[in-house]
């Protein structure tokens, strides 16, 4: 990284994580898709289509947004991204149909794809390279606070303001500054045009050929399938185990999101002098061990505690991974970024095959394969270097 690039002020910094803030905006769909199942009289089946919109993009936006990166550069690649998330925004107020909403649900899922792609090498573009990881763990953070704060906002726009779609309008001003603060405060990409050669999708995919890489799409994967596979599970493990209401039982996830909110600021501070790979090892062996705690405790309290563990060990490993991705190869940063991202639509795959053992074997069994994955994770985190 040049010597401009490590002396950037720290006011650049400020478009990046007011951009990780953006993109938790995503994950309101999960409670959007109730109040639209609601309003529209939506059969089960009909509404899990509204979230599918969202997701799908991760796979197939992802290649395409690191060859646009090479095109127009980092920052505007962002730009077009909360374009297209600003757009989302205005659409429910234009039209409030069930097709309306899809519609706005998949531009949501296209620009949050395209963020996630573009800014994580912007992040590195702006960051000294031993910073990107607590970097990358603070936008993580923000994300998470944002993520946290989206079903509030939802019910404060219901209840108090009387129409929940003006979360919508909130969203839709916050991602029009992002773009005012953007071009404000963070300088052009230097090294679009420079470049002698130009990205494909068969440059791209040549990468697979590096294991280093290759781990570290796998431990994204399942990673993300963890993360999937425990929100799914945990109110059904406490209904099961305590008899307990789904209403109560539901907060068993709260929990769970909440003490990764809690890891995900305690790594960007601990990241700054730990080393990132020994970091990964003891996290893992921790979350290993909190999770045969969900499996055989007994008490109600223990497998509350044993979910805050899970939560905090498993809260740094996506920044790390991705970190540690980036800074193998810096060159790539744009096309590395592209796989990674990929490898979040895959994490899909984890749930449903949990799902299958579950029919086949039991609920309990089913849940081995949430622990198969975080033995993976770790034994993984053993062919990083240190």
């Amino acid at each position: 990284m040049s010597d401009n690039q490590q002396n950037k002020p720290s006011l650049v910094l400020i478009p990046i994580f007011l951009n990780f803030f953006i993109m938790g905006f995503v994950d309101i769909v999960g409670i959007a898709t109730n109040y639209v199942k609601k309003d529209f009289a939506l059969s089960d089946t009909t509404a899990s289509l509204i979230p599918m919109m969202v997701f799908v993009w991760f796979a197939v936006c992802a290649v395409p947004t690191g060859l646009l990166m090479e095109k127009i550069g980092r920052k505007h690649t962002v730009s077009v991204s909360l374009i297209i998330t600003a757009t989302a925004m205005a659409v429910p107020f234009i039209s409030y149909s069930y097709a309306a909403i899809l519609f706005a649900f998949a531009l949501l899922g296209i620009g949050n794809t395209i963020l996630q792609v573009s800014l994580n090498p912007l992040a590195a573009f702006s960051v000294r390279k031993e910073r990107l990881t607590s970097t990358l763990t603070l936008g993580q953070f923000i994300k998470a606070i944002s993520s946290f704060l989206g079903p509030i906002l939802v019910g404060v726009s219901a209840v108090q303001l009387g129409d929940w779609r003006l979360t919508f309008a909130f969203y839709g001003v916050a991602t029009v500054l992002s773009i005012v603060v953007l071009y404000s405060l963070q300088p052009n990409d230097p090294t679009v045009g420079a470049r002698t050669s130009s990205s494909s999708f068969q440059k791209i995919f040549t990468l697979l050929r590096d294991r280093y890489l290759i781990r570290c799409i796998v431990v994204i994967l399942l990673i993300v399938g963890v993360d999937v596979g425990l929100n799914t599970s945990i109110p059904r493990l406490l209904t099961d185990r305590f008899a307990m209401p789904l209403e109560d039982a539901a907060l068993g996830t709260s929990l769970y999101f909440a003490t990764r909110t809690v890891g995900t600021f305690a790594g960007a501070i601990l990241l700054v002098r730990l080393s990132s790979v020994k970091f990964l090892r003891v996290t893992m062996v921790l979350a290993v061990l909190a999770f045969l705690g969900i499996l055989f405790s007994l008490s109600f309290w223990g497998v509350l505690l044993s979910i805050a563990v899970v939560g905090l060990a498993c809260a740094n490993v996506f920044s790390i991974v991705f970190s540690l991705a980036m800074q193998h190869d810096l060159k790539h940063a744009n096309e590395i970024s592209a796989l990674m991202i990929m490898g979040v639509s895959g994490g899909a795959l984890i749930l449903p095959l949990q799902g299958l053992v579950a029919d086949l074997a039991g609920f309990t069994i089913g849940l081995l394969v949430i622990l198969l994955s975080m033995v993976i994770i770790g034994l993984v985190s053993y062919k990083f270097k240190s």
